[in-house]
């Protein structure tokens, strides 16, 4: 959302001057909250007379970011322009930028957004983005309009509005990035605190703080400097590239990348590194797409075909038109020019518009953590600093009503409410968190965003990519099954080392592909490396003596191999290719074979989609019983099909590059099945076991076969044996049918007794059995998904809960589908090996990359071990460094609190506790336990339940408030009863008189109760029997907390395996009672306290044992018996407001629930229709919904920023 405001110069000048009387205070909070800063300097106006706005995130975070408005001048151009308000500045009818430039003043209004540029358009009353061409633009456009290159005065126009193309990452200075985390209000309260203390001479712990916190916020400076330094290397080479363009008018022209612009003619000499995204229009090339997808794969890329019609270039057909797209950061390595030109595009978008412009932003601006730790945290630290300004004004109360002096008053007042807060926080949170990155590190899991490591503790449902994640990343040869009338033949198995026999199914596994020859080594897919090297044919470049074919298409030559079969043919060439697209699940060659006059057309794809271009009678009968035979055993299959293609003589070849793929693709002849394996890795079952048996969903989102993946997750039990399987099919609305859902049961079945042939059935029953109960999963393809989210988005949520199976899902639902589980609030990790996975990896809590490549610079966890067995290391890891999060903030909060109420005691009599007092709590205790407590191991067997994971949870905040009331009850306690010992004295009062008489030190010397000389009271004095008696007590309740809120089982290991945090635990308590016991004069005289009875000291101890005895016995009996917390909840009906546990019971609950044999259609949410009103594209979103009167002060505009 987007808000105007103007400047207002007397308002300016008041907060000028209110930032000098506070010292520069104000302009510390308009720092920390721009938005008041926007306020308290502007008034509100319209969008188009505002000089500033304040834009306004739609998340549930609401923050605030403020912009300047800046006006860009055509004047400063170095050509006359015209001031003809009817004349357009640029030819395209469609860009913005005639829109925005305001005639005859020749300037235009911008903002910068996130390295995003937005122009106001004055004719639609909104900013838009500029950079890029609009989408509206037909093939005919893009050709006829940008073709031949823009004229020199429209580039230069287009190159002040929208700015350089340059993918810039500044490196940090490290004078600003010290500022902003010195500036954190965090750090700037600690300053606050400790320049206090020091002013008290309480220099020791300060200085050590300080230390703390320097080192602290050294590393994090160092670490994002290194990280700013990476991207910019990672980017700058883009800004270095030199190109060539042509100009309408002037021919070819070589400049730097920097300089180009939307529109641009693009020439593609070879090899070379793509500086901006850019649409292919003449040639066609190969890239690798690496940087993209996480696989170093060539991909071969088509031209924009010519078309007559106004659609939108993007829907000119239902192929995919990524194909025509080069995206900006892949390499191109290898161009086919068509005809006589160069291979050319047109600059399609530029800088942060690019592919790898929004890549690099997703790393400059990542989605901020919803966790409630941090939200809590931070609601807990005002808590804390509430109760410190109660005792701010108790000491302010006290030292009044004493009369002691204004300014010590104020001193110790300050002193009071700064002990509330721990200075040591931060550093011990961070400090916790680096253990936890110590110890994935040493598992071969690397984090490059540490405050995810907490939110993998809250994991509860990991969604995983089946390829190379949970099966093995190569495809093994199984075996092809041809057909001959009609029928399937005998399976030729691979394993049997015979060579694959000649014949149409032969030459099109040896032609069928997308394979290259680069510096003699074949490259490309995976599955087509594979299924070319099981025909022992080999690959060589075509020369003008051995090619018979000379189309561009085509430079590659398929000859056989010694290993391969006899063979007829001498050599195939393959003269024109339409590439592979997800969305047509196929992809087809015309070859040509040596010594024959004619051409052949080959297919190879998905078997169902395959099987509706052939010839139904070509088809074998049984052809859906055998598919489904091999995909129940988990295999992968490829179906194959072939035709003659007649194109009357042979000096028409030049007209395949022109041909229809709808011609080539139509009544070919069904040549049998591929079946490749794709075997389980050997870690997959053992840990989906371990995580199921842990109470976390696992979820499959793939782009293979919906059939494969139902068998994938059922061999690797990721449905468990005797679950049922729902498949939900969804459908487009079409003319006069609305949008529909089908509901099918999958229903295991043997073919008979003996025979091991599995099939998948879609059963008839109408119920599930009774037995099952709810154990069902709903399975369903990308499409499917696509046709609930936009017409069944009320229905979404019910199949989410129980949704398994998602496959054919490309990128794209891949990242909207891990959105909605986290709509339902789970928290959601996601495992993928790079390819296509980036966005969702981006998108989850914890995305954890089994891939290096450059794809998954942007994921939070990367695994050098590319297999799942990272999954549950870092749940482990997760959930051990939650929960010591919360022991390390119940820690440092008790010994605020500790400090907190033996301060205040001896406040009420103006005493402090000494220095060195101090000290020995914050220093070898306090400081030294902190730094340790959280390098307890996480515990090796993962629990069915998660930590907490709200600070403000009911066991926590009673653990506070509990030990809080025992520590009260304690320290007060001992305070009234020192008073009425028989020894006991006011030293306080009588400080001078008592030293003189202490001249003989004995441990055991009778004191009197009346002493003479001036009985007055001194402010700040130290010597008292209440001081001697309570730091002891407070100092060993700091121990004993700190072992408390150790908790081991079942998060973390026992105590006792954390040896230095156990040993510092037992020197402390050494110390405490050497100091307690001991009769060395020099010790007491520097501790500043006072000898008393043995009896009185032993009497101390037993006080904090008990009090230890009774705080872990309510802590383990008590506040940490789950069972007992389970049983309050079901006694007073308390549910989870978890959106998922909402659906779960409202399913339960419902017996018309999972549906199954029927269909469901959208409508108008009667009669049990769903219907979705809340999707509408922007397309269907009409005018007067975006753009608002004049007179109102808000306005909104729908741009991801």
């Amino acid at each position: 959302e987007v808000f105007g405001y103007q400047t207002q110069t007397l308002r300016r000048a008041v907060c000028l001057a209110a930032s000098v009387l506070t010292c520069g205070v104000l302009l510390l909070v308009f720092y920390w909250r721009p938005q008041w800063r926007v306020w308290a300097t502007c008034i509100p106006c319209p969008l188009q007379e505002a000089d500033t706005v304040l834009l306004r995130t739609t998340d549930e975070f609401q923050r605030y970011i403020r912009k300047k408005v800046i006006y860009l001048y055509l004047s400063t151009l170095k050509f006359p322009i015209s001031k003809n308000p009817e004349e357009p500045l640029v030819a395209d009818r469609h860009s913005v930028i005639n829109h925005a430039i305001l005639k005859p003043e020749l300037k235009l209004r911008c903002i910068q957004v996130q390295k995003i540029r937005y122009v106001w358009d004055n004719l639609e009353k909104r900013f838009q983005k500029v950079g890029l061409l609009e989408d509206s633009h037909s093939c005919y456009d893009i050709h006829h309009m940008f073709g031949l290159g823009l004229t020199h005065e429209e580039r230069e126009v287009r190159r002040l509005v929208c700015g350089p193309n340059a993918i810039e990452v500044e490196i940090q200075p490290i004078w600003k990035l010290l500022i902003k985390q010195v500036l954190n209000p965090f750090y700037v309260f600690q300053a606050f605190t400790l320049t206090l203390w020091m002013s008290q001479g309480y220099i020791e712990y300060s200085v050590a703080i300080i230390i703390l916190s320097v080192i602290s916020i050294v590393l994090t400076v160092y670490d994002l400097r290194q990280q700013s330094v990476k991207l910019h290397n990672l980017v700058e080479d883009h800004n270095k590239v030199q190109v060539t363009i042509t100009v309408k008018g002037k021919g070819e022209q070589e400049l730097e990348s920097r300089l180009l612009v939307p529109g641009d003619a693009l020439i593609l000499p070879g090899k070379c590194s793509l500086p901006c995204d850019a649409l292919l229009i003449d040639g066609s090339c190969v890239v690798n797409e690496g940087m993209l997808t996480g696989e170093s794969i060539p991909v071969t890329k088509t031209p924009l075909p010519h078309m007559e019609n106004t659609m939108p270039w993007k829907s000119h057909r239902s192929e995919d038109y990524r194909k025509h797209v080069l995206f900006c950061g892949t390499e191109v390595i290898q161009v086919k020019p068509t005809g006589q030109g160069p291979v050319r595009a047109v600059v399609l978008r530029t800088g942060y518009n690019t592919a790898k412009g929004d890549l690099v932003r997703s790393i400059l601006y990542p989605r901020p953590l919803n966790f409630k730790l941090y939200s809590d945290a931070f609601k807990f630290i005002v808590f804390l600093a509430c109760i410190g300004l109660v005792g701010f004004f108790y000491a302010l109360g006290v030292y009044m009503y004493h009369r002691v002096s204004p300014r010590h008053t104020v001193a110790m007042a300050l002193l009071l409410f700064t002990g509330t807060v721990p200075p040591v926080l931060p550093a011990a949170l961070t400090t916790g968190i680096m253990y936890a990155q110590k110890r994935l590190k040493k598992k071969k899991i690397y984090c490059i965003s540490p405050q995810r490591i907490n939110m993998c503790g809250q994991i509860n449902l990991v969604c995983f990519d089946k390829t190379g994640t949970l099966t093995e990343d190569g495809l093994d040869l199984w075996g092809t099954v041809p057909t001959a009338d009609n029928c399937f033949q005998e399976v030729h198995s691979f394993a049997s080392g015979r060579a694959l026999p000649w014949g149409p199914l032969c030459a099109a596994m040896a032609s069928c592909h997308s394979l290259i020859l680069l510096d003699g080594t074949i490259q490309g897919d995976p599955l087509d490396l594979k299924m070319f090297e099981g025909t022992n044919w080999i690959m060589e470049d075509c020369n003008v003596d051995d090619c018979k074919f000379r189309t561009s298409d085509s430079n590659i030559i398929i000859k056989p191999g010694p290993k391969a079969s006899r063979s007829p043919v001498e050599a195939i060439t393959i003269l024109s290719q339409f590439p592979f697209s997800s969305s047509l699940q196929r992809m087809s060659v015309v070859a040509g074979l040596a010594g024959e006059d004619h051409f052949h057309v080959y297919m190879k794809g998905a078997p169902e989609m395959l099987a509706k271009f052939c010839r139904s009678e070509t088809v074998p009968r049984n052809f859906p019983q055998e598919l489904r035979n091999y995909t129940m055993q988990g295999f992968r299959v490829i179906a194959l099909a072939h035709k003659t293609l007649s194109l009357g003589k042979l000096s028409e070849v030049d007209s395949l590059s022109r041909i229809h793929r709808e011609k080539v693709e139509s009544e070919l002849t069904f040549l049998g099945l591929l079946i490749m394996a794709n075997r389980l890795k050997k870690e997959t079952k053992p840990v989906l076991k371990e995580l199921r048996e842990a109470c976390i969903r696992t979820v499959m989102i793939t782009g293979d076969n919906l059939q494969t993946a139902i068998t994938v997750a059922k061999n690797s039990e990721m449905i468990p044996q005797g679950n049922q399987v729902i498949l939900v099919e969804a459908n487009e609305p079409e003319e006069f049918v609305p949008a529909s859902v089908t509901w099918q049961l999958v229903e295991n079945q043997e073919n008979g007794p003996g025979k091991n042939e599995t099939y998948i059935n879609i059963g008839n029953s109408s119920v599930l059995p009774e037995e099952q109960g709810n154990c069902y999963h709903f399975a369903m393809s990308g499409k499917s998904y696509q046709v609930l989210f936009q017409h069944f988005n009320s229905l979404l949520p019910k199949i989410l809960v129980n949704g398994t199976i998602f496959a054919r899902m490309s990128p794209g639902q891949k990242s909207s589908l891990v959105e909605e589980f986290q709509k339902l609030n789970y928290y959601v990790g996601m495992c993928g090996d790079g390819a296509n996975d980036c966005g969702a990896l981006k998108m989850a809590h914890a995305g954890i990359s089994l891939s290096e490549q450059e794809a998954s610079v942007a994921s939070p966890f990367t695994s050098k071990t590319a297999n799942i067995e990272c999954v549950p290391h870092l749940i482990k890891e997760g959930r051990a460094a939650l929960v010591s999060s919360f022991g390390v903030f119940k820690y440092l909060t008790m010994y605020g609190i500790i400090q907190f109420i033996g301060t205040s005691l001896l406040f009420w009599q103006l005493q402090l506790f000494g220095n060195y007092q101090y000290i020995v709590q914050d220093i070898p205790i306090t400081l030294m336990v902190c730094l340790t407590m959280s390098s307890t191991h996480a515990y090796p067997k993962l629990a069915p339940y998660r930590p907490a994971g709200q600070l403000l949870s009911p066991p926590l905040l009673l653990s506070v408030l509990l030990n809080t009331c025992f520590t009260c009850i304690v320290q007060i306690c001992a305070f009234l009863f020192v008073k009425q010992q028989p020894w006991y004295c006011e030293v306080y009062r009588y400080r001078e008189c008592f030293l003189d008489n202490q001249s003989n030190f004995s441990t055991n010397m009778s004191l009197g109760r009346n002493w003479t000389g001036n009985a007055t009271l001194i402010p700040g004095s130290i010597l008292s029997f209440e001081s001697t008696t309570l730091w002891p007590i407070g100092t060993i309740n700091c121990i004993t907390v700190a072992f408390i809120f150790s908790k081991g089982k079942p998060f973390r290991k026992p105590i006792y395996s954390n040896y230095v945090f156990s040993f510092l635990l037992i020197t402390a308590l050494g110390l405490i009672v050497f100091i307690m016991f001991s009769d060395f004069q020099a010790i007491y005289r520097r501790m500043e306290l006072i000898p008393t009875t043995t009896s009185w000291r032993v009497s101390i101890l037993v006080a904090a044992l008990i009090q230890f005895c009774v705080a872990l016995f309510v802590e383990d009996a008590i506040l940490q018996n789950r069972e007992l917390w389970l049983l309050i909840k079901n006694k007073l009906g308390f549910c989870s407001k978890s959106q998922y546990r909402n659906w779960q019971r409202k399913l339960a609950e419902d017996p018309t629930w999972p549906p199954i044999n029927r269909t469901d259609y959208s409508g108008d949410g009667q009669n049990g229709f769903y219907i979705n009103r809340g999707y509408e594209s922007p397309e269907q979103i009409p005018k007067g919904k975006l753009q608002q009167g004049g007179q109102t002060t808000e306005q909104h505009f729908w741009t991801r920023l």
